[in-house]
């Protein structure tokens, strides 16, 4: 056998190691979607057998039905000049499920836009204090959030923003991995493009939407996943902030549904099913942006 043959050979043998990783992985991470999944269409006789049941002997909708009945609460509540217009009433894990995507999505927003401006800024301008502020971003990084999880309460109850899911939206907008992540990827970008545009007179808020905003479009695609999950994960937060069964998300309202003494476990893994949808479905739209993102900062330089 010849160095060829052996190099092939190395070459399948590699190949098929790493097929069968990934797809052992693969089962092991989507395991727990198909358990709740499949889980949600259960009996409770089947949720509760000693042996596991892998496949539901009966399909049933009970567990949803449960959970699209137990509570109600009007969709929207909008309040301006004193008045308070109000939405149709719909079940309660409706109106939970609107504010969780409602909260992920603003938060998700607000922080790509001022992460873009805020990654630019320092990683193109020169100004004083510039490698203060982003050591300060670095170290805060590294904090726990219970520890400024009091001065956050105390900074939402001067606002008047307690038990409002704002409350649960401002806290991420200044998250400081955003900042890093995206002052990393405009660094990749060569200087002088930005100084053409000075030198053609553009301003500087024209440099960034036009020239620094599209180049660094992976790295927010990036950001917006990590905010997304970041924030729609975030049950702690929400568990201190909010409190009123029209402002909770869908992880706290299925909560608060468990009986004192017992638990439904049909009804906790279709409130689960229904959770994931969103997140899903964000990330299939954003995946060609998260990959293209990674792989641009892991070849930088």
């Amino acid at each position: 056998m010849n160095n060829i043959e052996k190099n092939k050979m190395k070459s399948k043998i590699y190949r098929t190691i790493c097929t069968v990783l990934v797809v052992l992985l693969a089962i092991f991470f989507l395991f727990p979607l198909y358990w709740i999944i499949t889980g949600s269409f259960k009996t409770q006789a089947d949720i509760r057998a000693t042996a596991p049941v892998w496949i539901p002997n009966e399909w049933v909708m009970d567990n949803y039905v449960n959970l699209l009945t137990k509570r109600s609460a009007p969709l929207f509540e909008l309040s301006a000049f004193g008045f308070i217009i109000t939405g149709p009433t719909v079940p309660a894990a409706i109106r939970w499920l609107v504010n969780t995507v409602f909260m992920a999505v603003v938060s998700m927003l607000i922080t790509c836009i001022t992460a873009a401006m805020a990654g630019y800024a320092l990683a193109k301008k020169r100004f004083y204090g510039r490698t203060v502020i982003f050591s300060l971003i670095v170290c805060a990084m590294a904090l726990p959030k219970q520890v400024i999880l009091i001065p956050l309460v105390r900074e939402m109850s001067a606002l008047k923003l307690y038990d409002n899911i704002w409350a649960v939206i401002f806290p991420i907008v200044g998250w400081p991995f955003g900042v890093f992540l995206l002052k990393q990827f405009a660094e990749g970008i060569p200087t002088e493009m930005t100084e053409a545009c000075r030198i053609d007179g553009a301003s500087e808020w024209r440099t960034f939407t036009d020239v620094m905003f599209p180049m660094i479009k992976p790295g927010v695609g990036a950001c917006a996943i990590f905010t997304f999950i970041n924030s729609w994960n975030d049950y702690f937060m929400q568990l201190i902030m909010l409190v009123s069964n029209r402002n909770l998300t869908i992880s706290l309202g299925i909560a608060t549904m468990q009986a004192e003494n017992s638990t439904d476990f049909g009804l906790l893994m279709a409130g689960a099913a229904l959770a994931s949808v969103p997140i899903i479905i964000v990330f299939l739209v954003f995946q060609k942006y998260f990959t293209k993102g990674i792989t641009m900062g892991a070849v930088k330089g």
